[in-house]
């Protein structure tokens, strides 16, 4: 019988978690423990200071039985590139995915069959107990990780409704590649307001109309047989997704464009008949129905091309595809 997963995304976790400490200037051999809660002093550099940062990425029990993470260097590559922007200590690539691999086998029975999967959070966290170090970093650090056993986040036919935002930024721009909770919360007054008064799902940042990601997930338009996406930069997520996608529809004959393009050239290219996608790892690609643009509802004539990628990222996690890019690591 299939693991039934909760009504609710990421509400229920696996009841153990590892936790690798950084102490002493090293990191120590990880340990495991009870992840209903975590003992943290009230002064924690995390706490006061936003020294943090976390990824997502998601084991899947494929076809045959076996399970697998999907592209977990990938995210530990990400993760240490955050904690370098954020001068925590950067975690050792070899336990980190020794840990993931090691929680997937313990988590084994709370891997749901498709289309669900079993969603892992990898959260560090400065822990200094020193409330004067405002200007220093936090010599030590804790890594832990959490197992959500999820649903699927997509939802075919369901309405993606996105407010063109261009007077407001995300997050400042030199830490937008940043992985971290404060980027997040920067973004939510906005994605607020747009619910309120557009009934918007999410908002489209395009300060001075330099069209660049959401609140959450990173932007691609889809014009014909060409996807044109910011090029990377500084002032937005990297995502894994994002990269995913990019590199299967190159091989589907897609040509891929990364560059800078505007709101004009956006709102043109969907009146022209344009799709537009969300890419990230709780979704995979979310299909856009429609923009608010100036106050004006723009619908997208179609989500074709956007679910045909879908189903071709979505085929190699489940094993319903070969695995061309070398992206999956077997647990078990």
């Amino acid at each position: 019988m299939a693991r039934a997963v909760p009504a609710v995304f990421g509400s229920e976790f696996h009841a153990q978690m590892p936790v690798l400490a950084y102490e002493n200037s090293a990191w120590q051999p990880v340990r495991w423990q009870s992840a209903h809660d975590l003992a943290l002093a009230p002064g924690a550099h995390a706490l006061h200071y936003g020294s943090e940062c976390f990824e997502g990425l998601k084991a899947f029990r494929q076809q045959n039985g076996r399970i697998v993470l999907f592209r977990p260097q990938a995210n530990i590559a990400r993760m240490q590139q955050s904690a370098r922007l954020l001068n925590l200590p950067v975690p050792e690539e070899g336990a980190f995915l020794e840990a993931l691999v090691e929680l997937v086998r313990r988590a084994a029975a709370d891997v749901p069959d498709a289309p669900a999967a079993l969603y892992l959070r990898p959260t560090l966290i400065g822990t200094d107990p020193v409330i004067g170090k405002a200007g220093v970093p936090s010599d030590t650090a804790l890594l832990y990780i959490l197992a959500s056993p999820v649903g699927d986040y997509f939802q075919a036919g369901a309405p993606m409704k996105l407010l063109v935002e261009t007077e407001n930024m995300r997050c400042a721009p030199h830490m937008g590649r940043v992985k971290c909770g404060g980027n997040y919360a920067s973004a939510l007054p906005w994605v607020l307001k747009a619910k309120a008064e557009h009934g918007a799902n999410q908002v489209l940042f395009c300060p001075n109309g330099d069209v660049q990601e959401t609140g959450a997930s990173n932007f691609i338009l889809i014009c014909g047989d060409e996807l044109v996406t910011k090029p990377l930069s500084d002032e937005f997520l990297h995502g894994v997704t994002r990269d995913s996608v990019l590199r299967v529809a190159r091989d589907m004959g897609y040509t891929v464009n990364e560059r800078n393009f505007t709101v004009d050239e956006l709102a043109a290219a969907v009146a022209a008949g344009a799709e537009a996608i969300l890419t990230g790892t709780a979704a995979v690609i979310s299909p856009v129905t429609s923009f608010v643009i100036g106050g004006q509802e723009v619908a997208v004539a179609s989500q074709e091309r956007g679910n045909a990628l879908r189903k071709a990222i979505t085929d190699i996690q489940y094993g319903a595809a070969a695995d061309r890019y070398d992206w999956l690591v077997q647990v078990c």
